[in-house]
């Protein structure tokens, strides 16, 4: 018996501290009654009572007013426009795009002539140009004297010129 009395104590305080954090914790907007310090102070006061009290009358249920998801809001599916208005989309994009395709199919004479950078007025591509690569290759090594420092010879192999 004494275990059993133990175990409800332990089950009841545990109940009563749940319910204090509860109180304290949940939104004032959900509290019904009286304020929510007033509950706090009925839970302390009344332990078990309290808790009971606080749970059965004190908390209201939770706001109903939150975001629904697209498919379940019946406002989102009436903003929606019907199969006609879509199918009568879809007909003016297609013929949008069939006019640009005839726009884009002009004939060889209609077009404009071609102005790429290569070709200059007056020149010839290919002559009195040089091209990167022609340069690279005309162009020799700049010279150098050679070394400057002894350090930079062996011994024994310096040159005339030095």
């Amino acid at each position: 018996m004494v275990r059993f009395l133990l175990i409800l104590g332990v089950a009841a305080a545990v109940f009563v501290l749940y319910s204090i954090i509860d109180a304290a914790m949940t939104d004032p907007r959900r509290v019904r009654g009286v304020s929510k310090p007033v509950w706090i102070l009925i839970v302390v006061l009344l332990p078990v009572i309290g808790g009971v009290l606080w749970f059965m009358l004190g908390k209201g249920k939770r706001n109903q007013s939150r975001p629904l998801a697209p498919d379940d809001d019946p406002a989102f599916f009436g903003g929606i426009a019907t199969s006609d208005e879509f199918d009568q989309r879809i007909r003016d994009l297609e013929k949008e795009l069939a006019d640009l395709d005839a726009e884009a199919d002009f004939p060889a004479s209609d077009k404009a002539p071609d102005s790429s950078p290569d070709k200059t007025p007056g020149k010839t591509p290919g002559k009195d140009s040089e091209t990167n690569a022609d340069k690279a290759t005309d162009s020799a090594p700049p010279k150098t004297d050679g070394p400057d420092t002894e350090a930079d010879h062996p011994k024994g192999s310096r040159s005339a010129d030095d």
